[in-house]
């Protein structure tokens, strides 16, 4: 006989209760889920790859920085780590408490649900303006930009050369560069 949590009947954590943590952990809607203790190799490699491009796009971009793994308080029970990051504004304190204009997940096995359905939502609905999630396996991107219907997809595969537009500023990001 098999059964199903629901969702309800789980216990709700707090950011409080995330504080008190060891370990890598994210927090969606009071939820726990633990991250692997270091992403494999090739994953690492990309995601430094990816800061790179950010950073060197970002050059003419005041007030916007590129940043690796950073806690994202959402609301006082979710806080998640991109695993890279454009911010455009200041951050004080521990946290992050407004969104990224770009918040990019590299896949693994255990997080390709999570990233693809929970955190596309999630980073939907608090208005991250371009989500991008990254296939190391198969070396594919995708790029969603935000719009009052949902994310629309704008840029899909190996490669390809993608226009940011900040409002404030734009960057150019040539995703051949980030598997190299």
């Amino acid at each position: 006989m098999t059964f199903a949590l629901k969702k309800n009947n789980l216990p709700k954590y707090t950011v409080s209760d995330y504080e008190q943590w060891e370990g890598r952990w994210e927090l969606i809607d009071g939820i726990p889920f633990a991250m692997s203790p270091l992403p494999n190799a090739k994953h690492q490699w990309i995601n430094s790859n990816i800061i790179y491009e950010l950073k060197s796009a970002l050059k003419e971009c005041n007030g916007c920085r590129a940043y690796m793994p950073i806690d994202w308080r959402i609301s006082d029970d979710t806080v998640v780590q991109p695993e890279a990051s454009v911010v455009c504004g200041e951050i004080t304190g521990q946290y992050l408490r407004f969104p990224p204009m770009v918040a990019f997940e590299i896949i693994s096995h255990s997080s390709e649900k999570k990233d693809r359905e929970t955190k596309h939502d999630l980073y939907y609905a608090a208005g991250v303006k371009f989500y991008v999630i990254v296939f190391p396996e198969d070396e594919m991107v995708e790029v969603y930009e935000w719009s009052e219907n949902g994310y629309i997809l704008k840029l899909q595969g190996h490669s390809g050369i993608y226009d940011f537009d900040f409002n404030i500023c734009k960057m150019t990001i040539d995703f051949q560069t980030i598997w190299n």
